[in-house]
């Protein structure tokens, strides 16, 4: 599972040690970091996992389109960050404000709504065992 993890973390975030995303072109917006914080079975949860992750948004980062094989729960902790799905409003939220993602949903509005100062939020998971977190999507 740590494998899907890593997934998540390289299909949004650049890498830690600080050098551009492989698809970051010159100018394009910096993506996300993702830091795993916890990973652990549902207990009387069946074939459920949950999984907890730290997202940091630069000044100016954004995420590619992509979608979650679960529930995702998102707080913010700092900062603004723009959200959007599919059919679904754009909403800016603020820190203590939250944000709801199902599986079905394509997320296609994920940023950091600040040019000048980070945003990070949690994001908790709740998805079957052994899917990956994050998945591309158009």
């Amino acid at each position: 599972m740590k494998r899907a993890l890593m997934f998540a973390a390289a299909l949004l975030a650049a890498p830690s040690t600080g050098q551009a995303h492989p698809d970051h072109a010159a100018g394009a917006p910096a993506r996300a970091v993702v830091t795993p914080l916890l990973q652990d079975e549902i207990e009387g949860g069946g074939a459920k996992e949950a999984a907890l992750l730290l997202v940091t948004y630069a000044p100016g980062a954004s995420d590619p389109v992509h979608r979650h094989n679960a529930l995702v729960y998102v707080y913010v902790l700092e900062g603004s960050v723009v959200m959007q799905v599919r059919g679904g409003p754009e909403v800016t939220l603020k820190p203590g404000q939250t944000f709801m993602e199902k599986p079905s949903d394509i997320h296609v509005v994920g940023r950091n709504a600040s040019k000048t100062k980070p945003a990070r939020f949690l994001a908790y998971f709740v998805k079957d065992k052994g899917a990956p977190p994050v998945v591309p999507a158009e």
